[in-house]
Parts: structure tokens; C-alpha cells; sequence
């Protein structure tokens, strides 16, 4: 069973630095596109950032500049470089994938669990 495993939240005061991972478990035939996103309290979940399996990246507007996304295609892992974080950036992050487990069946689309990231002093 396919599955996405986040880690590396946490608590980190304004103007810090935090880096998520998102592993990818389970038998795996191909992982296309990844990507990060992120709901604050009392409101949507938005795209934070994007990446193909050849390492293109699309960020949203607010985290230009500030957040970087990469990949291991040999790991199977995604990760979020997060510096001069701010206050809104506090929220629950997500991984996505859209990923052809082995055997039968067509690619399908993941969701991590989701961890929590608060900036504040």
C-alpha cells in the first residue's frame, strides 16, 4: 500500500528556517508530479509549490523567494526548505503525489497526513 509519510514540523520564531520531508512508501512503479500544500485555521487549503519528476518547480506567489522545493528520486522523497518564515505562514502542511503504484491500476493521487508548522515568537 502506497503511502505518504511527512515529518520535520514544528515551532520556529519569525524570520527562522524549517525543512519538511515527504516520503513515499510502498510498492512503487513511478512518481510523477509532487507538491506542498498548506491550510491555515479558518481557511482553504492552497498550493504552496510544485515539482516534476525532472525537478521543474512552480511556487505560489507568497512563498517566491523564501521556499524552495527538491526531490530524490532515489529515496522516493520530497522536501520543503522553508527560511524567513512569518507569522502567516503558520499552518498544516500537506504533501501530494501523483504516483503508478506497481501492478494493476493507473496513477493515482496522494495526500500525506499533514504536519503542523507554527511561526511565532
Amino acid at each position: 500500500q502506497v503511502q505518504l509519510v511527512e515529518s520535520g514540523g514544528g515551532l520556529v520564531q519569525p524570520g527562522g528556517s524549517l525543512r519538511l520531508s515527504c516520503a513515499a512508501t510502498g510498492s512503487i512503479y513511478t512518481i510523477y508530479t509532487m507538491g506542498w500544500y498548506r491550510q491555515a485555521p479558518g481557511k482553504q487549503r492552497e498550493l504552496v509549490g510544485t515539482i516534476t519528476s525532472g525537478g521543474n518547480t512552480n511556487y505560489a506567489d507568497s512563498v517566491k523567494g523564501r521556499f524552495t522545493i527538491s526531490r530524490d528520486n532515489t529515496r522516493n522523497t520530497m522536501y520543503l526548505q522553508m527560511n524567513s518564515l512569518k507569522p502567516e505562514d503558520t499552518a498544516v502542511y500537506y504533501c501530494n503525489a501523483l504516483i503508478h503504484p506497481s501492478g494493476s491500476g493507473g496513477p493515482k493521487s496522494y495526500w500525506g497526513q499533514g504536519t503542523q508548522v507554527t511561526v511565532s515568537s
